[in-house]
Order: C-alpha cells, then sequence, then structure tokens
C-alpha cells in the first residue's frame, strides 16, 4: 500500500527489464499508453551471462526496439566509433550490454529497478505486489520474465545438490574453478563457451555430449554472399536458411501447426552448434567424451560420481568423478517455474508442453496477461527464444493493449 492505504493503479504493469520487457516498455511509452515496468536492466545478460563472450546472433539481429531513430546497435556502434558489422563481426556481450543500458536509459526511463514479488487476480484486473511492499492495480500484465527462470537441469541431477552441480546460467565468472575438475554437459554454443573459459583460467575442463561430435558454424566468407547461396539459403536473423527465414517472416502459421509438431520444431530447429572462431581454443584445451549420457550421478565425498553409457562404451559404462558439474542443458519454458504468479492465476493459464498458449497479440487464455521471450515460442516458433523477436513481440501487444482501452 501507498501512504494513503489505496493501492495505486496502472494500465499495464511490465514485469521484466530484458531485451523484450525493454522493447515493449518503448513502444507503450512512445505511444503514450499507462504502463508501470519493474526489474533491473539487462540482469540476466549482466549477472548469469558467461563475461567476454561474443553473441551467437549477427549485428542486425541483435537489436532491442523502439519506435524511433537511433535506436539500434549499429546506431549505439557508430555513435561511439565502436567497430561494428552487420554480419561479418561478432558482438561482444559487453558491447551488447553497454548499448542496453544506454538503451534504457534513453528510450525506456521509466523503469523501475524493483523486484515484483507476486502477482494475483484481483477486480480491477492484477493485484501486482513488489518487494518492497507497494501494490498496484493493473489491467493488463505482460511478463517478460528472463530465461533464468526456465533453467532446465536433467532429472539425473535432481537430487544432487547445488554446490555440486549447476546450470550454466549461473556463471559469469568461472574463475573459482582454477584447479579443479570441472565437467560441463551439453552440445551447444553456450557449454562450449563455458568449456574453453573453464580451461582458460586452469581447470580441467571436460564436456559430455550425447551427439558423436561438437558442430562448429563456418567463420563468414569476405564480401557479400553469392547469389546461389542467398537464394537457396535466405539471410535472417535467426541465420541463413529457408526455414529460418519462415520462422522471422510468418511466425503467425507457427500458432496453426499440431501442438506435438510445434514442440519439436522448438526443440530441434537450430541445433547445438557453436561459434567459428572456438574451435581452436575447444580442441587444443577440453577433454571431450562425445556419445555418452548421463545414466547416474551421485555424490563421492566432495565429488561427483558420472556413469555415462552410449554407443562408445561397448555397452559398459565409462565412470568420471570430478569436482562439479556445469548443465548447459538450456531452457524449458514452464509456466510452473514463475512462481511470482499466484498458484491459483497459473492454474488458469491453459498451456502446451508446459507454456502458455497465446493469442495472435501474445495474451494467454486468462484475460490481460501477456507473455513475451521464451514463454511465446510454443506459440510463435523459434523466433522467440532470440532477441531478434521483440520487435514483432513489442509491436503486438502493445497494439492490442491500444485497442482494449476503447
Amino acid at each position: 500500500m501507498n501512504d494513503t492505504g489505496f493501492s495505486k493503479t496502472s494500465g499495464t504493469a511490465i514485469v521484466g527489464a530484458g531485451p523484450y520487457g525493454l522493447s515493449i516498455g518503448a513502444h507503450l511509452r512512445a505511444r503514450g499508453l499507462d504502463h508501470r515496468i519493474f526489474g533491473q536492466p539487462l540482469d540476466t545478460w549482466r549477472s548469469r551471462m558467461l563475461g567476454g563472450m561474443l553473441l551467437k546472433s549477427d549485428g542486425f539481429a541483435s537489436n532491442l526496439s523502439a519506435p524511433l531513430p537511433d535506436s539500434t546497435l549499429a546506431d549505439y556502434c557508430r555513435s561511439r566509433e565502436l567497430p561494428y558489422d552487420a554480419t561479418h563481426l561478432p558482438v561482444a556481450v559487453e558491447t551488447f550490454i553497454a548499448y542496453g543500458l544506454d538503451f534504457q536509459q534513453r528510450f525506456v526511463p521509466q523503469l523501475e529497478p524493483q523486484t515484483v514479488r507476486s502477482v494475483d487476480s484481483h477486480p480491477n484486473g492484477y493485484r501486482v505486489t513488489l518487494a518492497d511492499g507497494e501494490e498496484l492495480d493493473a489491467r493488463n500484465v505482460v511478463v517478460a520474465a528472463g530465461i533464468t527462470h526456465f533453467a532446465y537441469v536433467p532429472a539425473v541431477f535432481g537430487q544432487l545438490p547445488e554446490s555440486l552441480v549447476t546450470h550454466a546460467s549461473a556463471h559469469h565468472d568461472v574463475s573459482r574453478f582454477a584447479g579443479r575438475d570441472v565437467t560441463v554437459v551439453g552440445a551447444g554454443a553456450s557449454a562450449v563457451e563455458l568449456a574453453v573459459a573453464l580451461a582458460a583460467v586452469g581447470a580441467h575442463s571436460r564436456l559430455v555430449l550425447r551427439a558423436s561430435a561438437v558442430k562448429f558454424s563456418s567463420p563468414p566468407e569476405p564480401g557479400p554472399r553469392p547469389r546461389i547461396d542467398r537464394i537457396l539459403q535466405p539471410s535472417s536473423g535467426l541465420g541463413p536458411g529457408i526455414r529460418s527465414r519462415l520462422c522471422c517472416d510468418a511466425p503467425d502459421l507457427f500458432r496453426f501447426l499440431p501442438g506435438k509438431t510445434r514442440a519439436e520444431i522448438v526443440r530441434r530447429h537450430l541445433g547445438p552448434s557453436s561459434p567459428w572462431h572456438l574451435r581452436e581454443a575447444f580442441e587444443s584445451s577440453v577433454e571431450v567424451m562425445a556419445g555418452r549420457s548421463i545414466r547416474h550421478a551421485e555424490t563421492t565425498g566432495e565429488q561427483v560420481r558420472l556413469e555415462l553409457i552410449g554407443d562408445r562404451t561397448n555397452g559398459r559404462p565409462d565412470e568420471v568423478a570430478t569436482d562439479h558439474v556445469i548443465c548447459a542443458t538450456g531452457y524449458h519454458p514452464d509456466v510452473r517455474r514463475l512462481g511470482f504468479l499466484d498458484a491459483g492465476l497459473r492454474a488458469r493459464i491453459e498451456t502446451v508442453n508446459d507454456a502458455p498458449v497465446l493469442s495472435s497479440a501474445f495474451e494467454s487464455s486468462v484475460p490481460g496477461l501477456y507473455f513475451a521471450g521464451l514463454a511465446g515460442a510454443m506459440t510463435f516458433g523459434p523466433l522467440m527464444r532470440f532477441m531478434h523477436g521483440d520487435e514483432f513481440a513489442a509491436r503486438r501487444i502493445t497494439t492490442r493493449i491500444e485497442k482494449s482501452r476503447s
């Protein structure tokens, strides 16, 4: 409650201040729509992403969205005379964070760096309670929660303590593992980034993956792509390829596919692949145990014992003793993981494969409750797994909220 004893009111409350939350806030502000936005700006990027990494997305696909000029990453780099190329120069995470914070200050100055403690239904729409105890009523709530809410750790590690097993999103800095034996589980870019970083700080770095080998992307060719390549493999914000281009250009079509088909596409599209520039360091410094699955994991003193099985073990399991396991095993959008949503409210949300079913405007089955970002992937496809989808989401949600006022 505020000093008057009454809850404050707002047209829309945005929960989260990552690329999607900030983009939605910028669009609502530009249209003069009443709203409040809560969260630490780019908190996941600043505290959960490995320092020194390079973004997997191209420069042109690494923008936050505002319906105003001079808001892109290219604009930011040009104004500060920083190196930039739309496709040929990887973006350093530090550059992206600096750009994102500048974007927030210029286009979303109304951001309140507060944590939302709870969201519950209310006669006026929703009651939002902040960590400092303030309450407000909102007609609409937009959940733009970061991916760390959805960090997936395989069930085989479910009973092991966090002191021995963690998710990749827990590691912005790996220097504390110097001199220790660390096993990374996974085959994607985050797994390889972590494995290389661990080796660089002096850890014995090991990568365990089910695939037969780690896949690396090819380095970009100098100059423009040949015409035939551009036809057969058109560029997109998710990388080259007809399927990726379709995901970017026609996300609405994805909604009409069967649920199981959508789940499989989201899981398989753009499978594990690591940046080309990591190959040399990876191959020279990381122990690789490919073609293996983890059948069992248990603690042995201050270590974890892993029992590995696969085609390369001839039916007899390999055993590994390691000081720490890091699961670079991705994210699974599950509304049950959003603890700030009241349990009764969560139970009313229609889901498919644990993710909310959304309308063409990102509205859930509960009127006035919207979801953006990874939570929208089961409705709009792989585009929602990347920040390149933030403009599409921001425009749709803003247009819907504006129309709902009339």
